[in-house]
């Protein structure tokens, strides 16, 4: 997809290879140079305070060894049914222990997305909520997935573009989102930033 010359280069702050195949799909050319964060949330902030602001830290982070373009942070939380929040399983036991906790209930999928132009400093800070439904599972299921490797690298301990649809029953907002990257809004925030950097006189 062609960007203006405003916001071109684009660089994504991410080494997540789910974010960079959304984005190539799209037709989006860009450099991938991933951010070496803190991605620990503040202590008291909510899921989707956190998901943005460990977006922004990414994207802030690489920005800083930009000279010209939009570097584009992302940062994806998925919060049980009870609140917790899910993060890449350390193990198979946890990823056993997080899906345990999905199973039959309904979860959210979180995902902060900023980007920061270069070098305006311009930056836009937004997240996209989406809801997963699961059936409930049995142990010898759960234990097949989890042998298969698919839960590891991945907050929630599943992959719903690969094999982990098999427990959705129902998602209610963007797919892409679960994914871990929601292109729909992306495009959204980019032609908003578009505007600004405009009414600002195109600052490069």
């Amino acid at each position: 997809m062609p960007l203006v010359p405003l916001l071109s280069p684009l660089v994504l702050a991410s080494a997540s290879p789910r974010r960079r195949c959304i984005l190539s799909d799209r037709g989006y050319q860009f450099e991938v140079r991933p951010a070496e964060v803190d991605e620990r949330p503040e202590n008291g902030a909510s899921p989707a305070t956190a998901a943005r602001e460990i977006a922004l830290r990414k994207a802030l982070a690489v920005a800083r060894g930009v000279r010209a373009g939009t570097v584009i942070g992302a940062d994806t939380i998925v919060v049980g049914a009870d609140g917790t929040l899910l993060g890449k399983p350390r193990d198979a036991a946890e990823a056993r222990a997080i899906l345990r906790s999905l199973a039959g209930t309904t979860h959210r999928v979180i995902t902060g997305v900023a980007l920061v132009h270069r070098p305006s400093g311009v930056a836009a800070v937004e997240h996209e909520t989406t809801r997963v439904t699961m059936r409930r599972m049995d142990e010898q299921e759960i234990e097949a997935y989890v042998a298969s490797g698919e839960s590891f690298g991945k907050a929630g301990a599943y992959a719903i573009q690969e094999h982990g649809d098999r427990f959705v029953t129902r998602l209610d907002g963007d797919y892409d989102n679960v994914v871990g990257f929601p292109a729909a809004r992306f495009a959204a925030m980019l032609a908003r930033l578009e505007l600004a950097l405009g009414a600002r006189g195109g600052e490069r």
